[in-house]
């Protein structure tokens, strides 16, 4: 079992940036590649960014890259998401999802494959 709890969203202006951290729990953290997903209101829920359960393999959905960073700390069983350039369209629940073993480039974006999700925090970029 592993459990999420997701920290760092806020209200920020457009072009400001914000800090996602994801904190997990269980001894084995650094054996689940982690995820980030958002999911804006009357949308359905979208893949963000995935990292590798090493962190050497990165994926990032086409709008963000070049903006946002995922990165991890298996030490401190953190998954983080930095994000900058925010825009309003960035506006959404960003939920944490963990997923056992090797990512695959044919279904990292995928959130059915992923086991654990944390309950969300919410980031809202004003214009």
């Amino acid at each position: 079992q592993v459990q999420l709890v997701e920290s760092g969203g806020g209200l920020v202006q457009a072009g400001g940036s914000l800090r996602l951290s994801c904190a997990a729990s269980g001894r084995t953290f650094s054996s689940y590649a982690m995820a980030w997903f958002r999911q804006a209101p009357g949308k359905e829920r979208e893949f963000v960014a995935a990292i590798s359960w090493a962190g050497y393999t990165t994926y990032y959905t086409d709008s963000v890259k070049g903006r946002f960073t995922i990165s991890r700390d298996n030490a401190k069983n953190t998954v983080y998401l930095q994000m900058n350039s925010l825009k309003p369209e960035d506006t959404a629940v960003y939920y944490c999802a963990a997923l056992q073993g090797t990512l695959y480039r044919s279904s990292y974006d995928s959130a059915s494959k992923y086991e654990y999700w944390g309950q969300g925090t919410q980031v809202t970029v004003s214009s």
